[in-house]
């Protein structure tokens, strides 16, 4: 395989000596054969070196939450790090993750690349050693062993999907900086099929949107070609990354561990010159960008951000079929066509919440009668008046529904001069008989003291997890709640209070 061609461009002749076509070292993180040709899909090469890989240590503290869901290696799994001497699998790195794929030994075995990463300035292949037996690993994948490394149907499709979003983002970020003057912060390479995003200074109009959408399809139609150019990395020439007055940085720099000695350029003809190691399309025609119609406003600390998603390759016909998918649903089950399904949801939800007032209204009228029976009950009590009060609601609202008997009941009280002590117990449980259910109790009294004495038996005897203040307590109870068992424990926790 030649290492000059149109796609990949060397600067440095002496570069070209140090692709390996032998086993005593490995060829660079730069100049890897997934780099000069990002659609080679297998290539024969040689073991430089394999070792025993050892397990990944226990996350401690709080989990990060990742934007890239990386191939994950089980904590039990036996692997092998082994050094080829190249390779069409890319190491993760430059904000593109790993590859997978398989390597092909002499002896007809198939072994799993769980993952690729970049150590200093080599890729190194974490694989999987699948029956257990790390001697016989060791012997067949030993230095100098001649071997088939290969991206399989999983592994390029997962490869293509990653160049298509990669190339989008320099194409994106270029135009973004050239037309509107607004820098690329940083980038989120997601997880299949969701949107990737680049993250920028401020929000952007819809206008902006689509004046940008516009050219860089512009810019896709005239089949912008694609080419990397490559040259011996100087240190002395590595500028700083740029950083805005509030202190963040625009972009990446090299990475302060890389050792591979190589600077390498992506172009796009006329359009953006930026260092990457990862890998790129040889031409725009293949891409047809979609970005998402609004901006995500972030704020950290004093620095206001937004998030601009996009779409491109594999993942823009996957969101374009789910979304048509969603639309024609959506459409059958409020027997409309497509373009009438915006104004009907919009009558649906005006519906939903006149609905919502009158049981609102419904609801008010009926605690008004409940709290009428127990006012009759309680004047003809000669001490305190104690009762419980259960009912059967499926509502997701049954605990407002309580809270309105409540208040009905102490408004009454009140302006009819009613002077007899009284606690209630107010409860409500789904119809279903479940164990998950979740069961809302309620308890007012004219005394914190016999409130707070009812919550507190409750709690010990029921199980009841909630609190109060005042005249009024409020919880929950998880289970089945039987007349039997339940409201009998609520009416001994009521024959109890003094």
């Amino acid at each position: 395989m030649s290492i000059d061609s149109v796609y990949h461009r060397v600067l440095s002749p002496h570069l070209r000596d140090w692709v390996r076509t032998d086993a005593q070292f490995s060829t660079p993180v730069g100049l890897l054969a997934c780099q000069r040709d990002p659609l080679l899909r297998q290539l024969d090469a040689l073991v430089v070196s394999s070792v025993v890989s050892s397990p990944p240590p226990l996350a401690k503290g709080k989990a990060t939450k990742k934007a890239v869901i990386a191939p994950t290696i089980a904590p039990d799994a036996i692997c092998l790090e082994v050094c080829l001497n190249d390779t069409v699998i890319f190491p993760e790195g430059g904000g593109q993750p790993s590859d997978t794929g398989i390597i092909r030994t002499a002896d007809g075995t198939v072994w799993s690349v769980l993952q690729a990463k970049r150590h200093g300035g080599q890729a190194v292949h974490y694989v999987h050693v699948h029956d257990g037996n790390v001697e016989n690993a060791l012997l067949v994948l030993s230095p100098g062993a001649e071997v088939k490394v290969e991206l399989d149907q999983a592994g390029f499709e997962r490869r293509y999907d990653h160049m298509s979003l990669h190339t989008s983002q320099h194409l994106l970020s270029a135009l973004l900086e050239t037309r509107i003057q607004l820098p690329t912060l940083s980038w989120s390479l997601t997880s299949y099929p969701a949107p990737c995003y680049v993250e920028i200074p401020r929000g952007m109009t819809i206008e902006e949107i689509s004046m940008i959408q516009a050219e860089a399809n512009r810019l896709v139609f005239e089949n912008r070609q694609v080419h990397v150019e490559v040259e011996e990395l100087d240190p002395k020439s590595i500028k700083p990354v740029e950083k805005l007055q509030s202190g963040r940085a625009v972009g990446r720099g090299l990475p302060e561990d890389y050792t591979g000695g190589v600077n390498r350029v992506v172009v796009i003809d006329g359009v953006d010159r930026n260092p990457c190691c990862g890998t790129h399309l040889p031409s725009l025609s293949n891409l047809q960008l979609f970005i998402l119609p609004h901006t995500d406003a972030l704020s950290r600390s004093s620095t206001t951000m937004a998030r601009l998603y996009f779409l491109t390759g594999p993942r823009l016909i996957v969101h374009t079929t789910s979304t048509h998918n969603y639309l024609t649903s959506t459409a059958t089950l409020l027997s409309c066509g497509t373009p009438q399904v915006p104004e009907r949801v919009g009558q649906v939800i005006d519906d939903r919440k006149s609905a919502t007032r009158r049981i609102e209204d419904v609801e008010l009228e009926l605690a008004k009668y409940i709290a009428t029976d127990l006012i009759r009950a309680i004047q003809d009590s000669d001490s305190v008046y104690k009762k419980h009060v259960h009912r059967t609601d499926d509502s997701a609202t049954a605990l407002n529904f309580l809270t309105a008997i409540s208040f009905a009941f102490s408004e009454t009280v009140s302006k009819s001069g009613i002077e007899v002590p009284y606690v209630l117990v107010l409860t409500s449980s789904p119809s279903a008989q479940m164990t998950t259910n979740t069961n809302v109790v309620f308890v007012v009294g004219s005394e914190d003291k016999r409130v707070k004495e009812v919550g507190d038996a409750l709690k010990t005897k029921l199980g009841v997890k909630g609190g109060g203040k005042g005249l009024k307590w409020s919880g929950k109870f998880v289970g089945v709640w039987k007349n039997g068992k339940e409201d009998a424990m609520v009416e001994e926790i009521l024959g109890n209070v003094l």
